[in-house]
């Protein structure tokens, strides 16, 4: 258990405290494809239904996705992109009152998002993929998750390899933020995810959760997603013939497990399916930072 370092995100009328409390971000799939919800909410009224009942039940953020990123995924063109989650994000946007987080590695999509009511920014390619979305950021003044990935979705879990996790993964998110602040985006406004499942094996994703403080030296808040991955239904179904599936209770509980240790080891924002059950856990969890370090209670 590590003491979880505070920070605050503010940009336009926003305001976001993290540290004193684990932020959830809830996960909105408009995709036929994503590994564990594809074709859910691919409808406009199944994905307002399902982001209402995310805000609901506690999330702080919705982070909203029109291309899959799981595994060996092929990508989409920025217009199919486009169409799965604009109309959800214009329909949102005045209706909720927590923000919308776009997940995209294109600066056009970003940028359209932005303009229909987003106000943050998810890209899992850490301002590779397209040189213009960090200026993108900047100009618009919202803050920017830059994620560590070994590779791209289709080939990322091609035996992926590290001579030092957690150095490379912390390097390579601080040249991320560099690039980031090198096209004007403030440092405070900018989120690290060290990438669980993403050019990682299951042996990789759970030293990193166990390690995660340290990447306290950036100075950054940190993001982990390990909800439903691979990683997690891998060691559920060590000693059995079957995997469950992502949305079984059985993986649901290894994700909050997952959760717990990674809130415990300095994680400040939690991106999940399951928003109900993670508020529980971050609550518990957060009660259990608390009790190590009088500052943060409320």
């Amino acid at each position: 258990m590590t003491d979880r370092l505070s920070h605050t995100l503010c940009w336009g009328d926003r305001r976001l405290e993290l540290g004193r409390r684990t932020c959830v971000m809830g996960i909105l799939n408009t995709t036929p494809d994503s590994f564990s919800d594809g074709g859910r909410f691919v409808s406009i009224d199944a994905a307002l239904a399902q982001a209402e009942a995310m805000v609901a039940a506690g999330a702080d953020i919705l982070d909203i996705g029109g291309e899959s990123t799981r595994p060996f995924s092929d990508p989409v063109s920025e217009e199919e992109e486009t169409r799965r989650v604009l109309p959800v994000i214009e329909r949102l946007a005045d209706h909720i009152p927590i923000p919308i987080s776009i997940d995209t590695m294109k600066a056009a999509v970003a940028r359209r998002a932005l303009d229909a009511g987003a106000a943050m920014i998810n890209d899992v390619s850490a301002l590779r993929m397209d040189a213009d979305m960090a200026s993108v950021a900047a100009r618009y003044k919202v803050p920017i998750i830059v994620m560590h990935m070994l590779g791209t979705p289709k080939t990322m879990q091609k035996r992926p390899v590290y001579q030092d996790l957690l150095g490379e993964i912390g390097r390579f998110l601080e040249a991320a933020a560099g690039r980031a602040e090198a096209a004007g985006v403030d440092r405070s406004l900018i989120i690290a995810d060290p990438g669980i499942g993403f050019g990682k094996t299951a042996d990789h994703n759970l030293a990193l959760i166990q390690h995660l403080a340290s990447l306290k030296p950036l100075g950054l808040p940190l993001l982990i997603g390990p909800s439903r991955k691979a990683f997690i239904r891998s060691l559920l179904s060590q000693g059995t013939e079957d995997e469950p599936s992502p949305d079984s209770p059985q993986v649901e509980t290894g994700t909050q497990a997952a959760i717990t240790a990674a809130i415990l080891n300095g994680a400040h924002v939690i991106r999940v399916h399951n928003v109900a059950d993670t508020r529980a856990t971050a609550r518990i969890a957060d009660a259990l930072l608390a009790a190590g370090n009088p500052a943060l209670k409320e």
